[in-house]
């Protein structure tokens, strides 16, 4: 076993990984240009690259998990580092209605008890998890996600976050990222008052189209006033950032009904904006079957509805972080891109890359350290597991040494759209131009397309490719061979 792939202890995790000052950030540069520039949008070379492949949300992705040894959670936490600060996620898998285009783990339900006695296997998680951990690492970021988080009753919200208070130390820092998804339809007329009154401080609304012909054909029906209504609820509340999800590909959209919905959407103002491409799979979504495969726009108005949503939110204003997220400016995601201080993590775009990631719940995952790991996905077997006293993670990926280095790669390349050789050779003493000089040769014809810029300092992503630059961290994936084609969406 050599050391290139030997797995490496905690001890000799790289300091990128630790809380650590870097007094020389090669990715901060305030006079980059984080944009699409719309007027580079360019069909033909989408089209030509526009091929299957991660979202990066973790290197190495998710279809690298292996069946979790026994005892295996416990040490990872037990080892964990009390000074590396959590991120908390929480996933609440109910949802009362079927929204048939999604692909999210959920369990459609209308009964209400069913999230009070999912709250009790949650608590059961969390004291668990919480016993086997040292020290009192310092919580900077809580994301509820679903299904739909707000499933819980107000009460329950406030029990589960007054609980939380019991197991950790939040962080009262203005940095401090306290969020929840919303389905506008689940809310009483209490519910952001009291997550206000808790701490949460931003929320995400799913809203994907505001075409009642479009919310018809997905069952998603609620109205524009509705949506109106709970950003106008949630600005008087202090809420510090917005995020309103979008989808384009959704049956019986147009190109002009798209662009009406942006429109629209462009004058609510929220703080961030999801734009997702909708994937057809019903093979393996049951809900995407009650979607008219013949409803679909076809590719090539799907492609134009994206180009005309750039030019529009551009237009507006909004920086381009990424893959398929803008932010106002001035919001802290468009701040940290511009400082250097961008990360990816299983909740997208964060500002808190350098927190350990708990995941509590069905189908949560956990990044510790050099380790990732994932709750069942069924929750007859979550719930099998907690109620036999077992820590309930079935998988795991643990990182080894090239791991680490092509995730910083990968990750500097999708949040800064560029990689520092000086700075890759400083990290992990290799010289960038001859350990990825394959890497590199792959590149050219991007290069030549115009979409990268290589030179001896690095490899720049340039405003024409920032939409592709999935294709351009695929490059990097020495994994991705072995997979092609296989559960992965389309990058545009």
């Amino acid at each position: 076993m050599t050391d290139q792939t030997r797995p490496l202890s905690d001890s000799e995790l790289p300091t990128f990984d630790r809380p650590v000052e870097i007094i020389e950030n090669p990715y901060a540069n305030a006079n980059r240009s984080y944009t699409t520039q719309s007027h580079l949008f360019n069909e033909a070379i989408i089209n030509k690259y526009n091929r299957s492949g991660p979202r990066y949300t973790s290197y190495p992705t998710a279809l690298e998990f292996a069946p979790i040894a026994d005892g295996m959670e416990a040490r990872v936490l037990a080892e964990k580092d009390p000074r590396v600060p959590v991120s908390l996620y929480f996933h609440i898998p109910f949802c009362r209605h079927l929204c048939y285009y999604c692909g999210c783990n959920k369990i459609i339900t209308k009964k209400n008890s069913d999230s009070g006695d999912y709250l009790a296997y949650l608590f059961a998680e969390i004291r668990h998890k919480r016993s086997l951990m040292q020290g009192d690492p310092i919580v900077e970021q809580v994301h509820f996600g679903g299904g739909t988080p707000t499933f819980l009753t107000d009460d329950e919200l406030v029990k589960l976050w007054n609980f939380l208070q019991t197991q950790f130390t939040f962080s009262d820092k203005p940095t401090a990222d306290y969020s929840i998804e919303i389905d506008p339809r689940e809310l009483r007329p209490t519910t952001l008052e009291i997550l206000r009154g808790l701490g949460f401080n931003r929320v995400s609304f799913g809203v994907q189209d505001l075409q009642e012909k479009v919310q018809i054909a997905v069952n998603r029906v609620q109205s524009e006033e509705m949506i109106r209504g709970v950003m106008t609820e949630a600005r008087r509340l202090g809420f510090h950032s917005i995020n309103i999800d979008l989808i384009y590909g959704l049956p019986h959209q147009t190109v002009d009904s798209m662009r009406n919905t942006v429109e629209r959407i462009i004058a609510i103002s929220p703080d961030r904006l999801s734009v997702f491409n909708y994937a057809h799979l019903p093979e393996r979504f049951k809900g995407q079957r009650q979607i008219n495969e013949a409803d679909l726009p076809s590719p090539a108005d799907k492609l134009t509805m994206l180009g005309n949503t750039i030019h529009a939110l551009t237009d507006a204003g909004y920086q381009y972080i990424g893959i398929d997220h803008f932010a106002k400016p001035d919001d802290e995601l468009a701040i940290a891109q511009r400082e250097g201080k961008l990360h990816r993590n299983f909740q997208g775009y964060t500002t808190h890359g350098n927190c350990d990631l708990l995941g509590f719940g069905v189908s949560s995952i956990s990044q510790i350290g050099l380790h990732i790991l994932q709750n069942p996905t069924d929750l007859n077997d979550y719930q099998n597991l907690i109620n036999a006293g077992k820590l309930p993670a079935v998988k795991v990926i643990s990182a080894r040494l090239p791991d680490l280095l092509r995730r910083y790669v990968i990750m500097n390349l999708l949040c800064h759209d560029y990689i520092d050789f000086k700075d890759v050779n400083a990290r992990f003493s290799i010289d960038p131009m001859t350990y990825f000089i394959d890497e590199i040769r792959q590149l050219g014809e991007m290069q030549a397309d115009k979409l990268v810029d290589m030179d001896a300092k690095g490899i720049r992503v340039l405003p024409k490719g920032r939409l592709l630059g999935r294709n351009v961290a695929m490059v990097f994936d020495t994994y991705l061979a072995s997979k092609e084609g296989n559960r992965f969406s389309k990058v545009i």
